[in-house]
């Protein structure tokens, strides 16, 4: 069963910079509702449920029901947040309108686990993250809230690529054209130090 979380939402009745800095005026974070061939629906919430769910795994890839006062409620995937440049405070969010049949692009977060069994990083390297969050295409009730991968296998100066995780059936990465690296092991400037200095010595 698809785990949704619900958003109390209030209707907004005008669009436009100086109606959404309003709305931010009064301690609220305007947004929009779009997609599936329907009339956009301004709205604006509570900062507070929004921050909450930003500090969660699989912000973008996990479904909302915005609930109005009146009951209705709409099902989206949360598609853009703009954020404050200095406070980092939600600005505005993108809602997408979702529904079961419609295949939809979502960001999926990656999760590395294992790190203390992982070879590299006992001989002293490092994580080096290339892709916080992998491009897919996926009905919406398929999409996983976040891949993991165990670095309990990966060595010194070895990589993680696309190809090495295992997607869910119904799942596939929008890109296809190349087996994009996820993340590495990689030696810190010192360890290759050390480890040139040991080559050097031994010619």
């Amino acid at each position: 069963m698809v785990d949704v979380v619900t958003f109390k939402v209030e209707a907004r009745e005008k669009a436009g910079k100086g109606a959404a800095r309003a709305v931010r005026r009064q301690g609220l974070v305007p947004g929009v509702i779009y997609g599936d061939r329907q009339t956009p629906v301004l709205v604006q919430m509570d900062p507070r449920q929004l921050v909450s769910a930003l500090h969660k795994s699989g912000f973008y890839s996990r479904q909302y029901d915005l609930e109005m006062p009146d009951g209705t409620k709409h099902r989206v995937l949360a598609h853009d947040v703009q954020f404050h440049v200095v406070t980092d405070a939600p600005q505005h969010i993108d809602f997408l309108r979702i529904n079961r049949d419609t295949p939809v692009h979502a960001d999926v977060t990656v999760e590395f686990v294992n790190h203390d069994k992982c070879p590299g990083l006992k001989q002293g390297g490092v994580l080096n993250i290339v892709r916080h969050s992998i491009p897919v295409i996926a009905k919406a009730d398929d999409l996983p809230e976040s891949f993991r991968v165990d670095l309990s296998d990966v060595a010194l100066n070895a990589s993680v690529h696309i190809s090495d995780i295992a997607m869910p059936a119904g799942v596939r990465p929008s890109v296809t054209e190349r087996d994009f690296t996820i993340a590495s092991i990689t030696a810190p400037s010192g360890l290759k130090s050390d480890v040139a200095a040991e080559a050097a010595s031994g010619e």
